[in-house]
């Protein structure tokens, strides 16, 4: 919170136009997917494993709604069912990686490009226009200008519950932090992982059908690697390690709003693109040294609060519902 709070400052200083009504509009559009899409991401990373497909599926879930939709079902129907049908992308990316032991950079990578593989093919890499029977839900999905933010939000403070008020969560945690240990404590570990790689999955599509209401437009050159990397870049940023075992929800939000303002920030400062994307780079480099650095002092006792002898994992999850 701090890092955004400071950029904030920054170019309200040096930028008068950052400090506008437009200028917020813009930061909350482009945070609002990549929030909803970050929080699978954090799921994923704080077990131990990362999914870069769900931007692929970001690509391929309008389509899915657009079908469901030309056959009969409301907008709100056809929404769901193409949330639920992309979860099964998740659970394949889990079971590939839990049962076969396929890494799962390599394992989601692969599905990854099958899915848009597969989207081109539907769509023949051609943009398609929504329904005509969905504009009017549409503007609560992401039409309006502030309701992917608040879409983002809400599941922002759901999910937060979830990691950190639940024993799914705790689990999620001890998965990620000690993998052996939560083993030994009886956690099913492999059913914790799938659980989220499908979570994942949804979190990506539902974004995807809010960025296609927010344009007006369905089209197969959207998400892929690209979402996926500025996912990770604001889960790192918000305390995230990608090496599994800490992670949380509201630091996310805030990584996310520290890459909107930069964004915004350089655009109207005409910077180029090109930078954002280098100090975007840059960032994920050096926050996952800080946030490895912090995990080995954690580790050794040396932090406050903190001690070299571990618990194990099902302990931990007693005394946090306790």
């Amino acid at each position: 919170m701090l890092i955004a709070v400071i950029v904030f400052v920054y170019f309200a200083l040096t930028v008068p136009e950052f400090v506008s009504h437009g200028s917020f509009v813009n930061i909350a559009e482009y945070m609002g997917p990549y929030v909803i899409i970050g929080i699978g991401l954090v799921l994923v990373m704080v077990c131990g494993e990362i999914d870069l497909s769900v931007g692929f599926v970001w690509t391929l879930s309008p389509f899915i709604m657009h079908f469901f939709i030309d056959s009969g079902f409301p907008t709100l129907l056809a929404i769901v069912v193409s949330v639920l049908v992309c979860s099964l992308i998740g659970l394949l990316n889990g079971v590939v990686t839990t049962i076969f032991g396929v890494p799962s950079l390599i394992t989601t990578l692969a599905v990854g490009y099958v899915v848009f593989g597969y989207t081109l093919t539907i769509s023949h890499a051609q943009q398609i226009n929504l329904p005509a029977q969905s504009v009017g839900v549409g503007r609560w999905f992401g039409a309006e200008a502030w309701s992917e933010i608040i879409w983002a939000s809400v599941l922002v403070l759901l999910f937060h519950v979830l990691l950190r008020r639940t024993r799914w969560g705790l689990y999620t945690v001890s998965v990620g932090g000690n993998l052996l240990g939560a083993r030994e404590a009886g956690i099913k570990v492999n059913g914790i992982k799938i659980g989220n790689f499908m979570m994942c999955s949804s979190l990506g599509a539902l974004a995807g059908i809010l960025e296609a209401f927010k344009n007006d437009i369905i089209d197969p050159s959207a998400g892929q690697l690209a979402v996926v990397l500025t996912g990770i870049a604001g889960a790192v940023i918000g305390g995230t390690a990608m090496l599994g075992g800490v992670g949380t929800m509201i630091g996310m939000w805030f990584g996310m709003l520290v890459l909107g303002e930069l964004q915004d920030g350089f655009n109207l400062k005409g910077i180029s693109a090109y930078t954002y994307l280098i100090i975007e780079g840059a960032a994920i480099i050096v926050f996952m040294i800080i946030n490895t650095y912090l995990s080995k002092l954690r580790g050794s006792g040396r932090l406050v609060g903190t001690s070299s002898s571990r618990s194990t994992p099902r302990r931990k999850a007693a005394r946090a519902i306790d």
